[in-house]
């Protein structure tokens, strides 16, 4: 089993060369690195070229985004899983990670745990997912495309990310492909790599448009579901509204609103 691991990249010369670093510590003979550059103005590619000879193939050129970028690797890549390690992103546990990857898979996806990191104060949490994920689970959430193996052929067949979602092509990939294609899937409960929030689809100011995106994808592509899942949308929000304010906070604190807490346990 050959894996391609891909790394994307735009004017993040620090969070680049810390994503080498983590990533050739790990390389084996099973495993190419290829390296997306979008035509950075910083010091980007000077990273690279001090790195070269640890990567198989790189290339630095403007690109139309990030799935844009993404789908140019993997185009390029020659192994049959992809795993994407972004600019900034880090492979932790290089043991755990080379234990990982002697098992001779055969499903199309499959998806570990991942520590998540917040770049303004460290903090940092392991991030579980779920063994069967559903409808259920896509509407609220997504399989992170960070340290995933997905087989280059499925990536393939799907036509790759869809370039004209800006924000939540990967999620439509999951979520079709398990779905609605039938693709096997995996869930090992290991976690080797860390994702650093503040992306495009973990940033807040991007929240709407990603709402938005996959508001679009489900009213094409699953019109039977398209308002049942408005309609838990909106109860979450209001959910959440409630739950945020002032009064509510502080009898949450006095313990006065368990059944507050249990109704959110509830529809999560």
């Amino acid at each position: 089993m050959k894996i391609s691991i891909i790394t994307i990249n735009y004017n993040d010369a620090k969070g680049l060369e810390r994503t080498i670093s983590s990533v050739i510590s790990s390389k084996t003979d099973n495993i190419e690195y290829l390296v997306i550059d979008g035509g950075s103005k910083d010091e980007s590619v000077s990273i690279v070229n001090k790195y070269k000879e640890h990567i198989d193939f790189w290339v630095s050129e403007p690109d139309n985004g990030i799935y844009n970028a993404m789908n140019k690797g993997i185009k390029a890549a020659s192994g049959d899983y992809i795993m994407f390690i972004n600019s900034g992103d880090l492979i932790t546990d290089h043991k755990k990670f080379k234990e990982l990857l002697t098992v001779k898979y055969s499903e199309d996806i499959i998806y570990f745990n991942l520590e998540i990191a917040n770049t303004t104060d460290n903090n940092r949490f392991i991030k579980t997912y779920p063994a069967i994920p559903d409808f259920k689970y896509f509407a609220e959430d997504s399989l992170s495309h960070t340290g995933t193996l997905i087989k280059k052929e499925r990536l393939s067949e799907y036509g790759y990310y869809n370039e004209h979602l800006k924000i939540v092509a990967d999620w439509a990939f999951y979520l079709d492909s398990i779905l609605k294609n039938k693709c096997t899937y995996r869930y090992v409960d290991g976690c080797f790599a860390r994702f650093y929030l503040g992306g495009l689809s973990s940033n807040p100011a991007n929240l709407k448009k990603l709402w938005e995106e996959k508001s679009e994808h489900i009213k094409n592509n699953y019109p039977l579901f398209f308002t049942m899942y408005q309609d838990w949308m909106q109860k979450k929000a209001e959910l959440y509204k409630l739950k945020s304010s002032i009064t509510v906070r502080t009898a949450r604190k006095l313990g006065l609103l368990k059944w507050l807490n249990d109704f959110s346990n509830f529809t999560q």
